[in-house]
């Protein structure tokens, strides 16, 4: 015969179930975890017969995309990636490679200034120009790729001297109401 379950230990039971859902991250596991081997686009680009087909996660600032018939190249300046894969807010880089990513990909949400990091496998070199300037970008075939949201920018705080005053109601010269206020001016029409 089945025992029925107390509902004090089922309600534990479905909260923290809940609580670990929330706790899953949107973001691929692929992306998330780095691969054994980690080499960097520079160290490809010096040696790219030792690294032909070996996976990479790699990531960084979008600079410019092209669709053609069948995929499309992402043009990516490299930037360090942070623990859970997201390209770091950093002038550092390894260099710029192209993302390969098979069929297409709208430049409108895949645009010039966008966060991604991809993986996949290296697939060699493919010489290119950066304005006029000859560059051997290394190639990536991407198996899984995530576009970052946009960060929110930083605002710098609103400061004022009434906030950091600790005797502003009472102070003799900074009252609102008080003649001498270095706002106020008796003859002046607001």
């Amino acid at each position: 015969m089945m025992e029925r379950l107390n509902p004090g230990l089922l309600a534990g039971l479905l909260i923290i179930l809940l609580g670990l859902a929330g706790c899953a991250s949107p973001v691929p596991e692929p992306i998330r975890q780095a691969p054994p081997s980690q080499p960097q686009p520079n160290e490809v680009r010096a040696d790219e017969a030792r690294f032909e087909g070996v996976t990479v996660r790699w990531g960084g600032v979008i600079a410019a995309v092209t669709n053609r018939a069948e995929d499309t190249l992402l043009e990516v300046v490299s930037r360090p990636l942070a623990r859970g894969g997201r390209p770091q807010l950093t002038d550092a880089t390894q260099g710029r490679f192209l993302a390969r990513v098979d069929g297409f990909l709208d430049p409108a949400v895949f645009a010039p200034g966008r966060e991604i990091t991809v993986t996949g496998t290296v697939a060699g070199l493919e010489p290119r120009t950066v304005g006029e300037f000859p560059y051997p970008y290394v190639r990536v075939d991407v198996d899984m790729h995530y576009l970052w949201a946009v960060r929110e920018p930083i605002r710098e705080p609103y400061y004022s001297p009434w906030w950091y005053d600790p005797w502003y109601p009472y102070h003799p010269y900074y009252r609102p109401w008080h003649p001498y206020h270095p706002f106020h001016d008796p003859w002046r029409r607001w």
